[in-house]
């Protein structure tokens, strides 16, 4: 068998061929690679998408927002002072980007102008919070990406 530049051609391609079939085979089946979506009802929740909007600016127009403080028991979520607390309810949605059965939600219901979410629910690292909340019949949405 003669070897030239047309059979090393074929080779290569053949060798390219493999190791992009390889590739593939091994980011599908491997679990190592685990592609979570972040939500599994996606188009549903971009359905939602303008009354999620339309909520952050009721919660911007506020003369006072939610405010975060990261404490030794966990985190101390503030709603506004002026507003009266036990008239406030809705969720807590804490996203963890990296790892999706770290996720939780817990319902607002305040006796105080605070929620504490407990320490031990919160691994270091990033989170994304959600707060979905209602008062006096509006709807609010606060939304913030932070280090814990």
């Amino acid at each position: 068998m003669k070897f030239n530049w047309g059979t090393g051609i074929i080779i290569a391609f053949v060798c390219f061929i493999s190791f992009i079939m390889y590739f593939v085979i091994s980011m599908n089946f491997n679990d190592k690679y685990n592609h979570d979506l972040v939500t599994e009802d996606y188009y549903k929740v971009e359905l939602g998408f303008q009354n999620d909007i339309n909520k952050q600016k009721n919660a911007n127009a506020l003369e006072e927002n939610i405010t975060y403080t990261k404490t030794s028991e966990g985190l101390l979520l503030k709603f506004p002072q002026v507003l009266d607390s036990k008239k406030i309810t809705g969720k807590v949605f804490l996203y963890r980007p990296s790892n999706k059965q770290l996720d939780f939600e817990t319902p607002i219901s305040l006796s105080e102008p605070y929620l504490l979410v407990p320490d031990k629910r919160l691994l270091d690292g990033r989170w994304n919070i959600s707060i979905d909340w209602q008062y006096n019949g509006k709807s609010y949405l606060y939304k913030k990406s932070i280090v814990y």
